[in-house]
């Protein structure tokens, strides 16, 4: 049985700004220099045999202030990158409600089915997601490790490991920036142990915690 520790990334231009940055490689900014602290202290003791991580900057930085009290080194894993949002990338969610308001529809009441232009499909997300999760736990049988993702990533694999439908992933919340999941692998089959912890980080280096959202988006940019 292999243990591995889901991390969201920290704060970044997207999330500061309030636009979909999905692939874009949007460097760090606001809380992120603490929440990077923070959750590296928080896991300072936990003996990870290996960190992988998304490519994207936002999230190999996270992993890099992971492994300070490791010293392991980051595999990069292409699998663990967030949902392509093709050519909404970069658009504000504001602009988005003017000029696409049935994809913002869809992203609020039915993400399952949410299907970018020129992107990639919420539940092409959820498939990469699992099986970049249990390749992981293949390569490292019996070992605890640490993998850096993403919002939109981390929630979808959230989902299917709880053994509810797809349809269903309306029911899982947001993580915050730096937010902790725990699960279990074992062979084909996952256990939740703990879900978008991010106790760590006190009320005022929170992006989401108490948020209001901005023009009415009531799910938080990935």
């Amino acid at each position: 049985m292999t243990k591995i520790y889901l991390v969201r990334h920290c704060e970044a231009e997207g999330n500061t700004l309030g636009v979909l940055q999905g692939r874009s490689d949007c460097g760090i900014s606001g809380n992120a220099p603490k929440q990077l602290e923070l959750v590296s202290l928080r896991l300072r003791n936990v003996p990870f045999s290996a960190i992988y991580s998304s490519p994207l900057q936002r999230a190999y930085r996270t992993a890099l202030a992971i492994d300070r009290y490791h010293g392991l080194g980051i595999r990069k894993d292409e699998k663990l990158v967030e949902i392509d949002m093709g050519s909404l990338e970069g658009r504000s969610w504001k602009e988005l409600q003017q000029s696409e308001p049935e994809l913002v529809k869809t992203w609020n009441e039915s993400l399952y089915r949410f299907d970018p232009p020129g992107g990639e499909s919420v539940r092409h997300v959820a498939s990469r997601m699992w099986g970049a999760v249990l390749g992981i736990a293949r390569g490292n049988p019996g070992k605890t490790v640490c993998a850096v993702s993403h919002g939109c990533a981390i929630r979808s694999f959230l989902c299917l490991a709880l053994g509810r439908p797809l349809e269903r992933l309306g029911e899982i919340p947001w993580c915050d920036n730096t937010a902790v999941s725990v699960v279990e692998i074992e062979g084909e089959k996952a256990r939740v142990l703990s879900m978008n912890d991010a106790s760590h980080l006190p009320p005022e280096l929170s992006v989401y915690r108490g948020a209001r959202t901005a023009g009415g988006i009531r799910n938080l940019v990935p």
